[in-house]
């Protein structure tokens, strides 16, 4: 039997991150406490002390290793150096380099995301001639940085996978198309667009895919509302979640 309080461990077990001191998470902002934000008795799930800091915006140190599914020692400096080589404003473009889970992500600068995907396409070192598409992201706590678009690059010709991720803020939320790059991601620009309200700018035809055209707002955001929407067709309104049942 553990000899925390209950608190103490729904914090520990919230942040994942055993190496961190309790010095280091009370530096860190509570995004939230609670699950899905409920705060009657919509939250069933017991998780009531459940507390959520804000993640530290973290770089991976070299060397970054290799994909535990490869086994080829370096890769992931493999790839980066030859990114670094091919690309002219890669200290510019390159916001940050991170390791985590067994994938290789680069933060990019919205600005520069079209160039670096042609290179990360064209380069015969790089190769990655297939991306599977771009889902989007709201971290409304990460202020300037609010809207994250993330792309999965595939190398059919070196058998690799990484990450592309480009941030913008909710007062601004455009980041460049890569639909020139990446044709088939038209319809995935279209979907987090619908959902998220992340404009591509130079997409062809970028309009919903998913809601009608004339809904209002973008459902998977983190401050849309989780219910109260009239469903016209059926008459019907679904409750918020705290209001949905009582074990009172």
């Amino acid at each position: 039997m553990s000899s925390q309080h209950p608190e103490q461990q729904a914090e520990q077990a919230a942040d994942q991150l055993p190496a961190h001191t309790e010095a280091d998470r009370r530096e860190q902002p509570i995004v939230r406490r609670g699950m899905f934000g409920a705060k009657t008795t919509g939250d069933t799930s017991g998780y009531g002390r459940l507390v959520v800091r804000q993640s530290p915006k973290v770089s991976t140190p070299r060397p970054y290793g290799s994909p535990s599914t490869t086994g080829v020692a370096g890769e992931f400096d493999e790839v980066a150096d030859e990114l670094e080589r091919a690309h002219p404003d890669f200290g510019d473009a390159i916001e940050r380099v991170v390791v985590d889970r067994g994938e290789l992500t680069f933060y990019v600068r919205r600005a520069h995301l079209p160039a670096v995907a042609r290179t990360l396409r064209d380069e015969p070192a790089l190769r990655f001639e297939l991306c599977t598409g771009v889902s989007g992201v709201h971290y409304p706590q990460d202020a300037g940085a609010e809207l994250h678009a993330v792309y999965h690059l595939l190398s059919i010709t070196h058998n690799r996978r990484i990450r592309v991720e480009v941030t913008c803020p909710d007062d601004d939320p455009h980041i460049p198309s890569i639909v020139s790059v990446y044709p088939t991601n038209d319809w995935h620009e279209r979907e987090t667009y619908d959902f998220f309200g992340i404009i591509f700018d130079g997409h062809p035809a970028l309009t919903r895919i998913e809601m009608p055209d004339d809904w209002v707002g973008h459902p998977q955001r983190k401050d849309y509302p989780l219910g109260g929407i009239p469903v016209e067709y059926r008459g019907a309104e679904i409750p918020p979640p705290d209001e949905r049942r009582s074990y009172t």
